[in-house]
């Protein structure tokens, strides 16, 4: 195991998240990887503290821009920006960089959560604020910790991971009822259904059904997030404070709230 690390050229973070799953290691090591993951975490908070309310859409990495789902990610993009959400992705390619670029052009706020990976690791550049992530599940919460919604469009595993993810907080009470679009009616058909299998045979709720928005509109979608999140939440225009002490200058200061 150690030498297949000395010889992967993956980076240094990833191979460090790798064997520190591996299990036990020395109390040291152990000790010194959660103050790593501390730094991180402080580092991304300082960051990312005053890009107002967000939408995460999470999606593919692979879609190229003639690709029907990149196009509509753009509009989706757009839209937020329009309604005067940040919009955050994953900060890379396909679906990710379609979303940033639809509320970069459309004069929005677009933010990244870049992930340290040896392929698809390069922040796109539609971003008004970036953060490379070495941890998974740092990125994880923090693509969770800043939006009032989710949007998912087609994409992977690791698209599948992210959708579930919000939808498990939300369904066992960790984070508030968020509202949680899934657009693509036909590519997501088979999911919903195995949803509903889920639900008919009482593994899930039949309220859990009502977690997610299916659609393929956009005007829907608005719509939707109209009602579950900028009234249910109160969003509205309030600039938040710098503090000097905390070295918070305009540089690095955006007022973005709704």
């Amino acid at each position: 195991m150690t030498e297949k690390f000395k010889k992967d050229p993956a980076p240094q973070f990833l191979t460090e998240e790798r064997a520190f799953l591996d299990g036990p290691r020395s109390r040291f090591k152990e000790l010194w990887f959660t103050f790593k993951v501390q730094y991180q975490f402080i580092r991304a908070f300082r960051k990312l503290h005053f890009i107002g309310p967000c939408v995460t859409v999470f999606g593919s990495a692979r879609f190229n821009e003639d690709n029907v789902y990149y196009k509509q990610a753009e509009e989706v993009g757009r839209a937020l920006s329009e309604m005067g959400f940040a919009v955050m992705t994953g900060g890379g390619p396909g679906i990710m960089e379609a979303a940033n670029k639809g509320a970069y052009l459309n004069n929005g706020y677009s933010i990244g959560c870049n992930i340290i990976l040896p392929h698809e690791q390069k922040p796109n550049p539609y971003l008004h604020k970036w953060i490379n992530i070495p941890y998974f599940f740092v990125r994880k919460f923090l693509l969770l910790k800043y939006s009032y919604a989710f949007v998912v469009l087609p994409g992977g595993i690791g698209t599948l991971d992210e959708l579930f993810e919000a939808v498990t907080l939300i369904q066992t009470k960790m984070i508030h009822n968020f509202p949680v679009v899934v657009i693509g009616k036909e590519y997501h058909k088979e999911l919903y259904h195995h949803i509903k299998t889920m639900a008919d045979n009482e593994s899930i709720s039949k309220e859990d059904m009502d977690l997610m928005f299916l659609t393929d509109s956009v005007e829907e979608m608005k719509a939707h997030l109209k009602e579950h999140a900028v009234k249910r939440f109160g969003l509205i225009k309030k600039p938040m404070r710098k503090r000097w002490w905390f070295g918070e200058t305009e540089r690095n200061y955006k007022n973005n709230n709704l």
